[in-house]
């Protein structure tokens, strides 16, 4: 009764490993490896039950030695899937010590024995329990290191592994009866699931910041264009016959804003709000050289928070580009403000307006709107909301929840 429902679970681990989009090769294969191994221990239970009935003692020994040396190979391979860094060598070794340990059952009774049916214990015959019992701390330790980098809620995908691994040991070891599959090895195939599950959110959540570093580029280089470089440097060219003074102001704040758009592509953290507004404003001051029927105010009432890099500056960039340069008096004004759930920015502008639904399902109009709305949510849990009518002009509102100003102090 118990072996269909376990080989159900396994075919369910190979599958979803097998199409898993977001797993890694280096991990897929090692989750394979975990998955054909727990297959053989599920197995060698069998035949181990099988060969006891029948008073088959060569086998009995043949499947125990494969299972005393199998346990601790599945533990390293767990090991190996959060100790990136290491080669571990060291357990490497305890592997390798523990199957030369149970292989001398063919010629010794170093280990253990199988006669006329009884099994019996040598003198190393729990090797492969004190090495199983080493890993297994090892692999709690580097669980709560692990833990510590992902969202608490997440955490308890991990913790039932371990758990589980611990109580069917002692089930087995207290609990002990004959029967075809022993707890611990239930405990090792329904603990590689919950441990899948936890892997495949970590391979979700680093896909999502592979998307946010591409997304961080593509806003940078839609930013830097070559028209915008040309006026620029036009801007500049000009200033230097009527205005020098300005002129140098303007080059050392085009600088700047170049500087700051090639730092944003390595910065894969939450920034704070007051250097991301220092950023809008070096671009906006640009821009007012260049339109002068255009004017950014700034209304800051609220700097205890972070945000992803270049979330308000192709904001503004967008208002000022697709809506208040055809106005006579162009006005954009940048909020920000306390708010009982969190945080607000808010970008507004008397520009020309635009049908949000229409706007943003374009591929070519608005791409900055569409990856800041998508950065926000993924990085710091927050929202964009838009209201905008046709000749009257935009508000962009982004909301950040109360964490992000907690995350922001625990690095500072």
């Amino acid at each position: 009764m118990v072996l269909a429902p376990i080989m159900l679970q396994i075919v369910g681990l190979f599958l979803a490993v097998l199409i898993d989009p977001y797993i890694k090769k280096r991990d897929r294969r090692i989750m394979l490896a975990i998955t054909g191994l727990v297959f053989s221990l599920v197995v060698q239970n069998y035949a181990d039950y099988l060969s006891d009935q029948m008073g088959m003692d060569l086998l009995r020994t043949i499947v125990s030695v494969w299972g005393y040396s199998v346990r601790p190979v599945i533990l390293l391979l767990f090991i190996r899937l959060l100790n990136r860094k290491r080669n571990g060598i060291v357990l490497y070794g305890l592997v390798a010590v523990n199957a030369a340990v149970y292989f001398s059952a063919f010629f010794s009774r170093l280990s253990f024995w199988i006669e006329d049916g009884h099994f019996q214990r040598g003198p190393l015959g729990f090797t492969c329990h004190v090495i199983s019992l080493i890993m297994l701390v090892y692999f709690f330790y580097l669980t709560i290191c692990e833990i510590r980098r992902v969202p608490k809620k997440e955490s308890i995908f991990p913790l039932l592994n371990v758990t589980f691994i611990f109580v069917g040991i002692g089930i087995d070891y207290f609990l002990a009866r004959q029967q075809s599959i022993t707890y611990l090895t239930i405990t090792i195939v329904s603990g590689s699931l919950f441990y899948y599950v936890w892997l495949h959110l970590q391979f979700v959540r680093e896909h999502e910041k592979a998307i946010i570093s591409e997304q961080q580029i593509q806003i940078m280089m839609t930013q830097m264009q070559p028209h915008f470089l040309y006026n620029t440097l036009s801007t500049i060219q000009a200033l230097c016959r009527i205005d020098p003074e300005k002129a140098f102001d303007t080059t050392e704040k085009f600088g700047l804003y170049l500087q700051q758009n090639l730092d944003s592509i390595n910065q894969p953290e939450l920034i704070p709000i007051k250097k991301e507004l220092e950023h809008t404003k070096i671009y906006a001051d640009i821009e007012m050289i260049r339109f002068k029927n255009v004017r950014v105010e700034y209304d800051v009432k609220d700097e205890s928070f972070c945000v992803p890099a270049l979330t308000v500056q192709p904001l503004v960039e967008n208002a000022i580009k697709h809506g208040v340069r055809i106005r006579k008096e162009g006005v954009v004004t940048v909020r920000t403000k306390k708010t009982d759930s969190g945080h607000e920015i808010v970008i507004s502008d008397n520009g020309k307006g635009f049908e949000p639904t229409q706007q943003l399902s374009s591929d070519k109009t608005h791409i900055g709107i569409r990856n800041v709305e998508e950065r926000v949510r993924i990085m710091c849990g927050g929202s964009v909301s838009i209201e905008s009518r046709l000749d009257e002009g935009t508000t962009i509102t982004i909301r950040i929840p109360e964490k992000s100003e907690i995350k922001s102090r625990k690095k500072g």
